[in-house]
């Protein structure tokens, strides 16, 4: 591949997307401070910060023309308006237009004196996703503006970009803002970064056309390939995007690699006499994986491991192994879990498997609060072997005694930045902590290759004997009452059951009142069986109750969030219903069903979908009721995975995608590991400022 000297590519210094963001026409210190909760700082983080989606407002659409799924722009005369309070209050306006069709407004959350302006007769231009009613097609909280009677209806002459946006900044404020910063775009020249050869041998176009493109697409430009990201300027952004992560996570793993790490080798006692009181054998599986952990931690170097195994492989014995090796080495092991749902599991099978040998496991969570706390981080400080918690294992104030590993569990939900502020509490005499990951989602190679590019990866690929397949059905909505007649029969025989209710792209509150509708809805339907309630607006200590209520047998059935997604077991429950399962991703249906078939009892998992079924919604219905396999549903995924879902909320040192999606991309990574590898060894200054460039204020972790 051909790829020049370091002296033959070097980028123009004068950058204006350097600037702060505060240089550019109109921007004061309130607006500039309200972009920074974006990590909006510089003129060229704006240049990087990437639609959402778009909204095709260039026409209005008859509504007999409208088809579910999709989002429009229809305009109507309002026919009838309803305000009803039935579970909770809501608005509904009947629109109509020369068509001869009606379609539903839903409104939630309205003032009185908005449904006092919705009056019969009005005109009004609305825009929103059309899906299948009760009465007929309907749009819930849809955008709209009145139309004076005989006023032209202006429509948009390109398709509207939809950013990520934060609080007290619109979508109209924040594109004028990022109109103004493309204003100073430089030349192609002085923009790209990577080298001209590089670029040459991989095809790759010019990244300014690419940019202003994805900004303000023109009229004809083809929606469905920008709703996927398989537009040409988009797989340019994407292809550099996934270089930029390539990069850091490499240049992360050769920093850490630098590092010195203490050897924990001890003599094994402690992990022989642990095996030898398991109630079970470990799998060939958990035998294979142990040896590649003790390898690595018996080296002086730091492990950067990821354990992945499907929902109840033992990827939690794996972890109580390494925790042993570090103990009986004379250091401390802090285990992180991303909820103290999941932390809480952690404690108590530490505790049962690790206190009657002898080696005490302290508790440390964000709702301990005075003497607690105080004599907690005294212990902690003072060297107990085992520390479990959940974030709260990072704030300012925990200092370890003699921190040799610590352990993370689901990954993928802390940032980068969180998981190196726990590695340094173990900085000592210049000694880093090996580190080991677990996760459940298993990862097909392809994502391995990226999104791991800084871990070793091993997996736990066979399930522990006894465990009963469970048998999947998917369901109509319309057969509901069938499905909750089926939940009275197995609470009469005793067993318990899950009811998850899953609201995508809504707000936690929204989906707080779902479960909550649900749970009225179940509790009338099923007198005399115990209905509990949990999701995530409840408080911890409101969640505990209810869980300890479920697992100790005094509630029959469970309605909650995908809060329960993780790290709950209850063997007893055999039956989980999943509601609008259409619209989960695999891995996360995948992540609910294993929630059942943790106990001897065969178990079912009912998937109630909204007819009518897309194409991709049914064929990853058909994958769960075909496969138990977590590996063959993550390859799977990866194929089906239809739109990406592109992340619009990234926390800082968080290693989330704007643009790129891995399942759709997977297959730009061999040329994104070409390149990378070329530009470290050659460009490395080009290479740290296009890490700078997309991941913005959380290129420092790069170096950490």
């Amino acid at each position: 591949m051909p790829a020049r000297s370091a002296h033959a590519f070097t980028p123009i210094a004068a950058d204006p997307g350097l600037s702060p963001i505060g240089t550019l026409p109109g921007v004061g210190p309130a607006l500039a401070a309200t972009l920074a909760k974006l990590g909006l700082e510089r003129v060229q983080d704006l240049w990087f910060h990437l639609p959402l989606r778009y909204e095709d407002k260039t026409r209005v659409t008859a509504i007999a023309e409208l088809r579910a799924g999709e989002r429009a722009q229809v305009l109507g005369t309002v026919e009838a308006v309803e305000r009803g309070f039935r579970y909770r209050p809501q608005l509904k306006v009947a629109i109509g237009d020369d068509s001869r069709q009606t379609l539903l407004l839903r409104f939630f959350h309205f003032h009185r004196a908005q449904a006092e302006q919705l009056r019969p007769g009005l005109r009004v231009l609305c825009y929103g996703e059309v899906r299948h009613g009760a009465q007929g097609l309907e749009m819930v909280h849809p955008q709209y503006q009145r139309v004076a009677e005989g006023e032209a209806v202006a429509v948009d002459e390109r398709l509207s970009p939809v950013y990520p946006t934060t609080e007290g900044l619109g979508q109209k404020r924040l594109a004028g803002v990022i109109g103004k910063a493309l204003a100073v775009l430089p030349p192609d020249a002085a923009l790209e970064l990577i080298p001209p050869s590089l670029c040459a041998a991989h095809g790759l176009t010019s990244l300014r056309e690419a940019l202003l493109y994805v900004h303000r697409p023109p009229p004809d430009a083809p929606l469905a390939e920008l709703v996927n990201g398989r537009h040409p300027a988009q797989q340019r952004l994407a292809f550099e995007e996934l270089l930029t992560q390539h990069l850091s996570l490499k240049r992360m793993r050769a920093a850490v690699r630098r590092r010195r790490a203490a050897v924990l080798d001890g003599a094994g006692e402690l992990r022989r006499r642990f095996v030898q009181g398991l109630p079970f054998e470990l799998t060939g599986a958990q035998q294979r994986v142990t040896r590649d952990v003790f390898a690595d931690l018996a080296q002086a170097k730091p492990m950067l491991r990821l354990v992945q195994g499907d929902v109840g492989s033992g990827k939690t014995a794996v972890a109580a192994l390494a925790a042993l090796a570090a103990v009986e080495a004379g250091w401390q092991v802090a285990l992180m879990a991303p909820t103290e749902l999941l932390a809480e599991q952690h404690l108590r099978s530490f505790r049962h498997w690790l206190e009657p040998l002898g080696v005490a496991v302290e508790w440390l969570a964000g709702k301990q609060q005075g003497k607690a706390r105080t004599s907690a981080l005294a212990r902690v400080a003072g060297g107990t072997p085992v520390v479990v918690g959940t974030h709260a294992l990072m704030q300012e104030g925990v200092v370890f005694g003699r921190l040799g590993l610590v352990i993370v569990d689901e990954q993928h939900r802390f940032g980068v930045q969180q998981r190196l502020a726990l590695r340094d509490k173990g900085l000592e005499g210049g000694l880093v902590p090996h580190q080991l990951v677990l996760t459940a989602t298993p990862i097909p190679r392809t994502l391995a290759m990226s999104s791991y590019a800084d871990l070793d990866v091993s997996s736990i690929d066979e399930l522990p004997p006894g465990r009963t397949p469970v048998q999947t059905v998917a369901v109509s909505n319309a057969r509901r009452a069938e499905v909750i007649e089926r939940i009275r029969a197995a609470c009469t025989e005793g067993r318990q059951a899950y009811w998850v209710c899953t609201l995508i792209e809504e707000s936690e509150q929204l989906r707080a009142q779902a479960a909550e509708v649900a749970h009225a809805e179940l509790s009338a339907a099923l007198g005399g069986c115990g209905v509990g309630l949990i999701h995530g607006r409840m408080k911890p200590k409101e969640k505990q109750a209810v869980m300890d209520a479920f697992k100790g047998g005094g509630l029959a059935v469970l309605v909650a969030t995908t809060v329960i997604e993780v790290g709950v077991d209850v063997p007893n429950a055999s039956l989980m219903v999943i509601e609008n399962s259409e619209r989960l991703g695999l891995a996360q249906l995948h992540q609910l069903r294993g929630r059942v078939g943790r106990g001897a009892v065969a178990s079912n998992c009912v998937l109630l979908y909204q007819p009518p079924l897309g194409q991709l919604a049914r064929e990853r219905l058909n994958v769960m009721r075909e496969t138990c396999d977590g590996f063959r549903i993550a390859e799977k995924d990866l194929e089906l995975r239809g739109p990406g879902e592109v992340l619009g909320t990234r926390q800082t040192g968080q290693l989330a995608f704007r643009i790129a999606d891995l399942a759709r991309d997977a297959y730009l990574l061999p040329a994104v590991q070409q390149v990378g590898q070329a530009m470290l060894k050659e460009q490395p200054r080009a290479a740290e400022r296009l890490i700078e460039r997309w991941i913005g204020a959380a290129a420092r972790y790069v170096h950490a």
